[in-house]
């Protein structure tokens, strides 16, 4: 777990990651285990996008417009292409989508595909 403020963990199979958190993350991505997750730390996500440790992105895009608040790709995340693998809309509109990493930047087409 990344945290600022917790020194310790009640949870026996959880540690905490440390002041280097995109060091403990490499370490945790070449062991054998699960998938890692980030919910709802923002600041976390934007560090391991600058890092280049992301390999998948869960995104759900409202359609609303505040006109502020945290933006995900503020500054310094690492430039790469991404491929859509699913989307869904919702009954309300918002647009879910998983994008997973491709590599390196390449240009893209706003053809549709007629499928």
């Amino acid at each position: 777990m990344a945290s600022r403020t917790l020194t310790s963990l009640e949870w026996s199979s959880a540690r905490l990651l440390g002041d280097d958190v995109p060091a403990a993350v490499r370490e945790l991505k070449a062991a054998d285990g699960g998938e890692l997750q980030v919910h709802g730390s923002i600041g976390l996500v934007q560090t391991l996008l600058a890092e280049d440790l992301v390999d998948e992105l869960r995104t759900i895009v409202f359609p609303v417009v505040l006109g502020r608040g945290k933006r995900l790709f503020e500054g310094g995340a690492a430039p790469r292409t991404w491929e859509t693998v699913t989307s869904a809309t919702t009954l309300t509109g918002a647009v879910m989508a998983a994008h997973r990493r491709v590599g390196e930047v390449t240009t893209g087409s706003y053809a549709l595909d007629d499928a």
